[in-house]
């Protein structure tokens, strides 16, 4: 097979799997924009939609990025830290321990939740916050921050440069902040980029442990479409397309910059 034709084939077989998952999105978001769905733009444009979803939901998008964003902080406090740990640790322990930091991942959302409920429903005041909910992304999210800087500080051999600035009489504060995180940066972006994304879009632990009072975008999104309104719910779809995708975007713009440099 010649070459042209190889490439053809590759450009159509991508373009193909890119309109099966943006056509779809397309649509849903078309919804938001139109009178009435089911006679199509025929029935005129609007932003009513949009206006009154706001209206309805703007607390659950910024309780959302309130909570990614304190996921982000508690997941570099942690990650950082536990993935030099397990990079020092000689013994086959700390492979153990890497393992059983995906066992959040591997275990259904739902359960999880139910044992965080179990475990610390009780604890007065916490049931009822922000706070719950924060917890339990942090212990979804917290291995797609470690093994990116683990990965990073393997790749990079960070303990033989760390142990160079040891002999040259660098404390081990000194030492973490001055080698260890600039060393790893580029693993923490990769993993911040997944962490805010997997904690804005957290549904089923989130639908566990949340209250009317800390309902935030996923679960406000199924309320939405659990009205039968399908103009609301593409509305509220749209609204959370214009939120996640710039900030996808900075992220990624900040984590290019960071390459190139």
């Amino acid at each position: 097979m010649n070459r042209p034709l190889l490439f053809a084939l590759q450009l159509t077989l991508t373009l193909l799997v890119c309109l099966f998952l943006i056509v779809p999105i397309g649509m849903s978001v078309m919804a938001g924009f139109t009178e009435n769905y089911f006679t199509g733009l025929k029935s005129g444009l609007t932003l009513r939609w949009l206006e009154e979803v706001w209206a309805l939901y703007a607390p659950t998008f910024w309780l959302s990025l309130g909570i990614a964003l304190a996921c982000l902080f508690c997941t570099i406090t942690l990650g950082v830290p536990a993935a030099w740990g397990l990079l020092k640790s000689p013994s086959r322990l700390a492979g153990w321990i890497e393992e059983c930091l995906m066992l959040p991942v591997a275990i259904p959302g739902l359960a999880t939740a139910l044992g965080l409920l179990l475990v610390y429903g009780g604890v007065s005041g916490l049931r009822g916050s922000w706070l719950f909910i924060l917890i339990g992304h942090v212990l979804f999210t917290l291995p797609f921050m470690v093994r990116p800087v683990l990965a990073v500080m393997k790749t990079s051999d960070l303990r033989s440069v760390e142990e160079a600035a040891a002999s040259l009489g660098a404390g081990g504060v000194r030492r973490f902040f001055t080698v260890v995180i600039p060393g790893c940066l580029s693993g923490a972006l990769a993993g911040a980029f997944m962490v805010v994304t997997l904690s804005i879009g957290e549904f089923n632990i989130t639908w566990m442990l949340h209250t009317p009072l800390t309902k935030t975008l996923p679960v406000g999104l199924a309320d939405s479409y659990a009205s039968m309104r399908l103009e609301i719910g593409s509305a509220y779809t749209t609204l959370f397309l214009m939120m996640i995708i710039p900030l996808l975007l900075a992220m990624h713009f900040i984590s290019q910059r960071k390459r190139e440099g």
